[in-house]
């Protein structure tokens, strides 16, 4: 399906993150402005009930829910004045080390903590307390393509799978044929495109395609592109994958959705045994809605995801984004302005995420997180 809407997330992104800050890293040491840590509530004359805290914060990583965080922080300064706040989209795995060496407040990650690397060890350590996986955004991955005359193409995960591995070479491949015969597919050679970056968005797109193709894809899903053998090209950051597809003809590539929906790139249909489903918000949100908790204990929210869903209207390339946070911050002031973000990126900051290729969370996953978030200190 070819998109073309809303295209605003681009210029949010160049606007949002010029914000500078300079704040404490890993556990919060230091704060900047009058006040540090108070909360007064918003003045902004809005319906919101952002309970607004003054300091600075600095956050980086996951690249997916960076269109979501320029927005939910141009928004929430707008209502809290006092307030600066940075992300910076370096992707997951350097969110990941850069929160466990205590550079930052904060950290996105398409992954939770993963303890058999001891992750959630060393989040805790540098935390000085349980580090916690929050999931915020419901980012789908989109199986993005370009291809003269093609703007309605379903494909199957075997058929995604050999692509990727370089053993479906044209876009005319018999395979591609029998599950399009309605379509006009030219001999254009086929131009893979993946993240060559450490990236959460790598890891669960190979999750996927373990789970429906285990005889192809035989690797490890891992944040790292490079031990899954894909054909192609690897560029830096959803950024570089979404510029390669746009500008070369015959590509595909997986680029979360709010790219693809900012560069107006056409995006294929999944049949996972369903029946061909379209990616929207609501088909996103129907696979999140089915996942389950699978915790590390306390209020941590690791979701379980069924990339392997054959539900009619579920769209199974998803990710969730966590803020991977400490439950309780060495300087108070850094936990009450974390507290009081995420209090606004978990409630009134979800209606915007729809407009920019994004899904809300589910109101059951949703309720969990705000339950979670109100613990911070």
């Amino acid at each position: 399906m070819q998109i073309n809407r809303i295209g605003v997330a681009a210029g949010l992104l160049a606007g949002a993150l010029a914000l500078s800050a300079c704040g404490s890293a890993g556990g919060g040491d230091t704060t900047t402005g009058a006040g540090a840590g108070s909360t007064t509530p918003s003045s902004s004359g809005s319906s919101s009930t952002t309970d607004c805290a003054t300091g600075a914060l600095k956050a980086e990583g996951s690249t997916a829910q960076q269109n979501a965080m320029a927005q939910w922080i141009k928004d929430y300064q707008s209502k809290c004045t006092g307030a600066t706040i940075t992300y910076n989209g370096t992707g997951s795995g350097a969110g990941v080390s850069n929160f466990i060496a205590k550079q930052d407040n904060f950290a996105g990650s398409d992954s939770a903590l993963d303890p058999t690397k001891d992750e959630v060890a060393k989040a805790t350590a540098a935390c000085g307390s349980p580090a916690l996986d929050l999931p915020m955004v419901t980012g789908p991955i989109a199986v993005a393509y370009k291809v003269n005359g093609v703007t309605d193409l379903t494909l199957t995960p075997d058929v995604i799978t050999k692509i990727f591995l370089g053993k479906i070479t044209t876009w005319n491949d018999p395979a591609i044929k029998a599950i399009n015969s309605g379509a006009t597919l030219p001999s254009t050679k086929i131009t893979v495109f993946y993240r060559s970056d450490s990236s959460g968005t790598t890891q669960n797109f190979e999750k996927y395609l373990a789970a429906n193709d285990p005889t192809d894809f035989t690797s490890t899903p891992d944040k790292d592109s490079s031990k899954a053998g894909f054909a192609g090209q690897g560029k830096t950051g959803s950024q570089g994958v979404q510029q390669a597809i746009s500008s070369t003809e015959g590509a595909i590539g997986y680029v979360e959705w709010s790219f693809a929906v900012s560069g107006n790139l056409a995006t294929a249909k999944v049949d996972n045994g369903g029946g061909a489903v379209d990616l929207t918000a609501d088909t996103a949100g129907a696979a999140v809605a089915a996942a389950t908790v699978a915790s590390n204990g306390g209020s941590d929210l690791t979701l379980k995801l069924d990339y392997a869903t054959k539900a009619a209207g579920a769209y199974p390339i998803i990710l969730v984004t966590y803020e991977i946070v400490c439950s309780k911050y060495s300087d108070p002031a850094i936990g009450t302005l974390v507290k009081s973000f995420l209090t606004y990126t978990a409630g009134d900051g979800q209606a915007a995420l729809q407009d920019l290729g994004y899904a809300p969370l589910p109101d059951s996953i949703a309720t969990q997180v705000k339950t979670a978030v109100a613990a911070i200190s």
